[in-house]
């Protein structure tokens, strides 16, 4: 059973992602042993063809969402000042669709940052425009994992994978993925838990 485990991760793992003492294969040390673990790359470390991107779907979906919040501000704020002062200040208007245009650009970039890469040992998520946030999550950690679709992301057929780790702080969220990729990454992720916890 070890041996199929350690095939499938050689197999679906991104090329290159062996870490240092877990090259060796079956015979590697165990999740939980006296050596440290491999050191974490910055997102930038990690070679481009390792990280999956979330669909473009994702992106549509937020704007969507942005434009039916913003529009009927922008119209409701410049009929009320239109009437109340005058027709020129109806002008007020432009302000929430300015906003709406460069909140479309934000999402634009934020989707773009959205990024995952399977390794070994462990999972890597990365995202974040100003602020860029690389978590990772090892599967020996990793408690349950949901593939969750709200009704606006079951119209854009869009999941998302929540994973629950042993510290509540470091739960993390892949959002915007397709149901068969999430499903897929969904079962991965449980059977490398499962082995990792069980010291195989």
């Amino acid at each position: 059973m070890g041996a199929g485990v350690d095939t499938g991760r050689e197999k679906d793992g991104p090329a290159g992602a062996a870490r240092p003492g877990t090259g060796s294969g079956p015979s590697g040390p165990a999740p939980g042993s006296t050596e440290g673990p491999a050191p974490v790359p910055e997102a930038d470390q990690v070679a481009v063809g390792e990280w999956r991107g979330v669909p473009r779907e994702l992106l549509r979906m937020r704007r969507l969402i942005l434009a039916l919040t913003l529009v009927p501000i922008a119209v409701a704020g410049g009929a009320v000042a239109g009437w109340l002062v005058g027709p020129p200040f109806a002008a007020v208007a432009l302000l929430p669709l300015l906003l709406l245009l460069w909140i479309r650009h934000i999402l634009a970039r934020n989707w773009r940052s959205w990024k995952y890469a399977e390794r070994d040992d462990d999972l890597l998520i990365s995202r974040g425009v100003l602020w860029r946030r690389l978590t990772v999550v090892p599967y020996g950690r990793m408690q349950l994992v949901e593939v969750t679709s709200g009704p606006l992301e079951r119209r854009y057929g869009l999941a998302g994978v929540q994973l629950h780790t042993a510290a509540a702080t470091s739960d993390a969220r892949i959002p915007g993925l397709a149901p068969d990729e999430a499903a897929r990454l969904r079962d991965r992720l449980t059977e490398l838990g499962e082995a990792r916890s069980a010291g195989l």
